[in-house]
């Protein structure tokens, strides 16, 4: 059976004829570049990659058996702020200055960190345009992999959350703490982040929206060992805002909606299903209570998990052995009646043996 019917039966919470799999298709199941030349030699492959929207060999792609592909990202809009410092320091769009730390970008600057309500209003945000240039070559991309039947087509999210974004600006303790003291100025904020997104909505969803088959959105409301505020707060502060993002994208383009959030988020489940999540992603299972058993008794019937092979300390330190035993757990638990798409629970990084992500893929293929 192919890809867009395997996946339609997952969706629909009915038993495929195999276990759907990405590796590596999105830039949240992606793998880092010396993980990929790391596989790539233990694969013999020879030659240049052949990058695709995830930075992902198209080459592992298709030995891995992935059954998605992706198009699109986080739109870099017009702004006074947008500046490139150094190789390994910029400022984006929104004023968050970003320096090369390792092998990742992480931010510095926090720009609205003790800003007032009033100083919010009249901070100079990006213009919520997509370039147009850029949009043409999404709809081309797009199109041509939705002409193809070949894969899934999944829209990368054009923005960052909302959550992410206020605790990016002002800095995590400023603005959560703001969140249980002063929550004017948080709503004042996601007033303005949320006019700005919707405007991006329209663009980007109104030329993709035809095409894709679902469309990514990241968040992280969680940490290792519990989520990052109450269940009540989050509906308070966070579900209205979501709810008309997602509302308003499914109007556009009648697709399933992923919520990416790492951490410990069982609580906040039931007000993610409220919201119109669709699927969960990355299911950490090495966060609290994110036991797939649980997660599958508990929301089995309402959502659809996507992830669940821990990057954190699982895939890194197993034997082949454990790794095959794993893999076929997560197939029997998350995967019984449909419902689960097998993914890394993250990007995969540096410390992760390619023996190991062969095992994954010869123990799925076993099933077959």
């Amino acid at each position: 059976m192919d890809s867009r019917a395997i996946f339609e039966k997952t969706m629909n919470h009915r038993q495929p004829e195999r276990q759907p799999i990405d590796i590596g298709a999105t830039t949240l199941t992606s793998m880092s570049e010396n993980c990929q030349a790391a596989l790539r030699e233990f694969l013999g492959f020879r030659g240049e990659p052949i990058v695709t929207n995830s930075g992902v060999d198209e080459r592992i792609l298709k030995w891995a058996g992935t059954d998605f592909r992706g198009v699109g990202r986080i739109a870099q809009l017009p702004s006074v702020h947008t500046k490139e410092i150094s190789p390994a320091k910029t400022i984006d769009c929104w004023g968050l200055q970003w320096e090369l730390v390792g092998t990742y970008f992480e931010i510095t600057e926090a720009p609205l960190r003790g800003a007032s309500i009033a100083e919010l209003k009249s901070y100079k945000w990006p213009e919520p345009r997509i370039d147009e240039k850029q949009l043409a070559d999404w709809e081309r991309q797009v199109k041509e992999l939705h002409k193809r039947k070949e894969y899934v087509v999944i829209a990368e999210h054009p923005f960052y959350g909302i959550l992410e974004l206020g605790c990016w600006m002002c800095g995590y303790d400023e603005f959560l703490m703001k969140m249980a003291i002063e929550p004017d100025f948080v709503r004042t904020f996601f007033d303005i982040v949320l006019e700005i997104q919707l405007k991006i909505i329209e663009q980007y969803y109104s030329v993709l929206g035809g095409y894709i088959d679902l469309t990514t959105s990241g968040d992280d409301f969680g940490t290792q060992n519990s989520p990052m505020i109450s269940p009540q707060m989050f509906e308070d502060l966070i579900g209205p805002y979501l709810s008309a993002r997602i509302k308003r994208i499914k109007e556009l383009a009648n697709c399933y909606f992923m919520q990416h959030t790492c951490g410990s988020v069982l609580p906040l489940l039931d007000k993610l299903i409220s919201c119109g999540v669709d699927i969960l992603n990355p299911v950490q299972t090495s966060a609290y209570n994110m036991e797939p058993k649980t997660l599958k008794e508990k929301f089995g019937k309402q959502l659809v998990f996507w992830g669940g092979v821990d990057v954190q300390q699982f895939l890194p330190k197993a034997t082949g052995e454990q790794v095959r035993q794993h893999i076929l757990y997560l197939m029997d638990v998350l995967g019984e009646k449909g419902g689960y798409v097998m993914a890394p629970a993250h990007n995969m990084q540096d410390d992760i043996p390619p023996e190991n992500i062969a095992a994954w893929v010869e123990t799925v293929r076993s099933r077959e």
